[in-house]
């Protein structure tokens, strides 16, 4: 297993044991958001993350650990919801909405070995501040995609943006990791 997989494999499952414990506590209740719900909830964070990148100031003291695994956590929300749709209630088990996380977690760590393979990990040689201005980019793309009833033309869905945005937000958390 490669550096960077055992390292993806760690911080995802944190993210993940986060998830888990929101659940106890709420259930999924993140079924009823609609997709710019989600796409505004990642957005408060990218902002949040941003924000305390230029000014460097954290007065509400939640870290940018803490923001990026939401990151992941909601992005994966996102997936859920473009297979599922939004529902009215909830409408779905914890078990169900874990065996979904597990499922595009699997999907996105694949996803990240073939891209590391054929980028050669360039993202270990970005600056922090760009990773998070491409999430951004990405947050920004879903919210046009959900204003134009999640059709494009000729670019990726937002199943593509969501992905990126998870496996950029664990690449910030292996550069915040290598760097302490």
């Amino acid at each position: 297993m490669s550096k960077t997989e055992e390292q993806f494999d760690r911080i995802t499952a944190a993210c993940r044991e986060i998830f888990i414990l929101k659940m106890k506590d709420y259930g999924p209740a993140w079924r009823i958001m609609r997709p710019q719900t989600v796409n505004d909830q990642l957005f408060i964070k990218a902002k949040r993350i941003r924000t305390i990148e230029t000014t460097g100031e954290n007065r509400v003291g939640d870290s940018i650990k803490g923001e990026l695994m939401a990151i992941v956590n909601y992005s994966i929300v996102g997936l859920i919801q473009l297979e599922c749709h939004y529902a009215d209630a909830v409408d779905m088990t914890r078990d169900q909405a874990l065996l979904l996380y597990d499922k595009y977690l699997a999907q996105a760590k694949k996803l990240m070995l073939d891209k590391n393979h054929d980028y050669g990990e360039a993202w270990r040689d970005m600056a922090s501040t760009s990773l998070t201005d491409i999430i951004l980019t990405k947050i920004n793309r879903n919210k046009s995609i959900a204003a134009h009833d999640e059709k494009t033309l000729v670019s990726e869905g937002s199943d593509g943006n969501y992905f990126d945005m998870l496996n950029y937000a664990v690449f910030s958390l292996i550069q915040m990791e290598e760097q302490h």
